[in-house]
């Protein structure tokens, strides 16, 4: 089955089904009008966000003091504390929270990493209203675990892993390259985003 386009997926469920590079995923957010900065992780939860109908408005379009009555998100006239609750807050991965991060890092070009990402994803799922800002903090510094990222970015480089440690692919001489065209077989389709030999035997033909 091939990867549809994105216009024609009608569930987040349906896709995360497909393998999706960063640069694609920027430009699926651009298309559909959202925030499309940030790192895969965080592109990822904006375009889940998008299937559920909330959508992260792009930084050139966020509304300056004057109109911010008029789009103001629940949370967003709440004081941002280490000690404030994310659902208080009406946390998502903004300008505005990565602000605060920032002023408490003192890193001037903070990034939310994976773990935060699927932290904040299982706050929200699970209603747990004690979990705060200090405890996400914790979780980027890794002195807790609330929730890991299912590192699914890391899947190309596992399947080259895994391929070139097959004895079965020692006949091909560039196996980078052997392995790119299997990957793109399994990436724009449904099938499992790893590699074995059963997988090589099926479309070994594709390589030869």
């Amino acid at each position: 089955m091939k990867r549809p386009p994105f216009c024609e997926i009608k569930s987040f469920s349906e896709f995360s089904k497909y393998y999706w590079y960063r640069e694609e995923l920027q430009q699926i957010c651009k298309e559909i009008g959202i925030d499309s900065s940030g790192m895969k992780a965080e592109l990822n939860s904006n375009i889940e966000e998008y299937f559920k109908g909330n959508l992260i408005c792009p930084k050139s379009k966020r509304p300056g003091k004057s109109s911010a009555r008029r789009t103001q998100v629940a949370g967003d006239d709440v004081p941002l504390a280490l000690d404030t609750p994310l659902l208080a807050c009406g946390f998502r991965f903004s300008q505005r929270f990565r602000d605060f991060f920032s002023a408490q890092t003192g890193l001037a070009r903070f990034k939310f990493n994976a773990d935060m990402v699927a932290t904040a994803k299982k706050v929200r799922e699970t209603g747990d209203a004690s979990f705060t800002l200090g405890d996400l903090l914790d979780i980027f510094y890794g002195k807790k675990t609330y929730a890991k990222y299912d590192n699914s970015c890391l899947q190309w480089n596992k399947f080259v892993k895994d391929f070139c440690a097959d004895p079965a692919t020692a006949q091909f001489s560039d196996k980078l390259k052997s392995a790119a065209i299997l990957w793109r077989q399994v990436r724009n389709s449904t099938l499992p985003k790893v590699y074995d030999t059963k997988l090589l035997k099926e479309m070994v033909s594709l390589i030869e």
